[in-house]
């Protein structure tokens, strides 16, 4: 199969991509996080500040700070037990998992986080952050200035950054329950991951930038992780000035090889527990891991901002609303993703106009993809049905963010189809009021980032799934992610395969009632 029939399978027809004699052996699972074994460990402090009102001043943060800032971001905050009806027989099992502040595909989160550290409180070096002990281990002891910045081709003034993120994924951590699927949900975790990063780098004062293009086997080595188990997505720079974070023009800098760079440093290799004792081959995930990976700096590259023609079409001028301001630690701390729970009732104008311009104007952010400073019109965008909105008739639309308005694309009260397309009955979306569809272009990038445009695509989607979510929570409103739809169906609504766009994932957002379980904070 070639990459891109699996691609277009995995969005269109998962069961052509997945290996049709997959079984599940949860028996085997790994841990939801990595272990590593025999090294330095430096622990964080657990007194973590339970409110984050106000936008801290811009300093350096010290190594406690930079502990809550990491436990806000990824750490463990609680531990739940779920009862679930065990067939007709009115037995109950109880469910117990390991909860963090963003959700993940399956509550797994295959993404694990290394810091390049430069602190006075401890030695500079490659680090891991251990979310199950909630510490630091170190990896590689040193000062990496001048190497992370020509893996990110001189574009960054590495030695005013305090602090650098590496999001990596680890294959398996997913792959074990999804197969072959778990390639998509691996970039949407990893997006979801940079929004809450993003959102916590502003609540602590500090800037961040978000490269989605560097060295990848470079990188790889600099940490010590083995590329056919795990690899680097998304690097994101920490620093107290903006103008750290991205250069405008590096159109001077010497052009770098992944292969150079690597040759500079001894390979390490670590010794760290995942639990599972057989882990299975996933040969197409490596594949296109392999062919997305880039070697030299000069194949770094922009995307062309397009805008969309203007629509004719009736439009809906939304309420003018103010931003959100919001206890951040209190809004992660209810942030529930309702499922079953959903309760049908109305939506006013001004909560839905509230939720659309928060998620999109808090979308803004520094990446390496764009000219200029400003997103560009032609990454994610909002398509939604709407069922029960104060004074907006039932139907589908898209919202056009640089107007502030609802395009009316298909009228009717779309529940039926919606829940027709689900793969299972895991949401009632007929209890749902708003079902968005954050939407991409078919060809994700490609023209310009071949196959790791597709990556890139649904880390940016995630990004975006994460504001629905913040604002979602912040309006007392709960948001469930959805892959487990039928893509074909959602677009036929929108009527978007004439406009080469396609659904990437499904948001049902409304108010929802309390799901009977226990739950214990992992916090002072």
């Amino acid at each position: 199969m070639s990459l891109q029939t699996f691609l277009h399978n995995l969005h269109f027809d998962i069961e052509k991509a997945n290996q049709s004699d997959w079984e599940v052996d949860w028996e085997d699972a790994p841990l939801t996080y990595k272990l590593y074994k025999d090294l330095p460990t430096i622990p964080l402090s657990l007194n973590v500040p339970l409110s984050l009102k106000e936008i801290r001043n811009a300093s350096e943060p010290n190594i406690d700070e930079i502990g809550y800032f990491l436990w806000y971001v990824y750490g463990l905050t609680q531990v739940a037990q779920t009862a679930i009806a065990s067939g007709s027989n009115e037995m109950v099992n109880m469910m117990s998992s390991n909860r963090r502040f963003i959700p993940s595909g399956g509550g797994l989160y295959p993404n694990e986080l290394y810091l390049y550290l430069k602190s006075e409180h401890v030695c500079s070096g490659i680090y891991h952050y251990d979310v199950a002990r909630h510490c630091l281990v170190l990896l590689r002891e040193g000062n990496f200035d001048s190497y992370v910045s020509r893996a990110l081709g001189d574009r960054c003034d590495l030695p005013k950054c305090f602090c650098t993120i590496f999001i990596s994924t680890m294959f398996w951590k997913n792959f074990f329950k999804y197969n072959n699927f778990s390639y998509r949900l691996q970039g949407l975790d990893c997006g979801v991951l940079i929004g809450q990063i993003l959102e916590a780098a502003k609540r602590f004062g500090l800037k961040a930038g978000v490269y989605y293009q560097f060295l990848d086997q470079a990188i790889n080595h600099l940490i010590g992780i083995n590329e056919r188990e795990e690899s680097v997505y998304g690097i994101i720079p920490l620093s107290i000035e903006v103008t750290s974070l991205m250069s405008k023009d590096n159109a001077k800098s010497k052009h770098h090889y992944s292969i150079d760079l690597s040759k500079e440093l001894q390979a390490v290799s670590h010794k760290y527990l995942i639990k599972s004792k057989k882990i299975r081959e996933f040969p197409m995930l490596i594949k296109l891991n392999k062919v997305s990976m880039i070697e030299s700096t000069q194949s770094f590259r922009k995307v062309d901002e397009t805008v969309d023609p203007v629509d004719e079409r009736h439009r809906i001028i939304l309420p003018k609303v103010e931003r959100l301001s919001y206890d951040f630690a209190a809004i992660c701390k209810e942030r529930f993703s309702p499922e079953l729970d959903f309760v049908l009732s109305s939506i006013s104008q001004i909560k839905l106009a509230t939720l659309l311009k928060e998620a999109t104007a808090s979308f803004s952010y520094i990446n390496d993809l764009d000219r200029s400073f400003k997103n560009s019109k032609n990454r994610p965008k909002l398509y939604l049905c709407l069922y029960n909105v104060e004074g907006i008739n039932n139907g589908a639309y898209y919202y056009d963010d640089r107007t502030h308005t609802l395009v009316q694309m298909k009228l009717g009260d779309h529940r039926i189809q919606l829940q027709s397309g689900m793969n299972a009955p895991t949401v009632n979306l007929f209890q749902v009021p708003i079902c968005i569809h954050v939407m991409g272009n078919t060809e994700h990038l490609k023209s310009t980032h071949s196959y790791r445009g597709y990556r890139i695509q649904q880390m940016e989607a995630g990004i975006m799934v994460q504001r629905l979510l913040i604002a979602a929570s912040a309006l007392g409103m709960g948001g469930h992610p959805l892959l487990g739809y039928n893509t074909k169906l959602c677009d036929e609504i929108y009527g978007l395969e004439k406009m080469g766009k396609t659904s990437l994932i499904q948001i049902p957002i409304g108010h929802y009632r309390n799901r009977p379980w226990l739950k214990g904070n992992l916090h002072s």
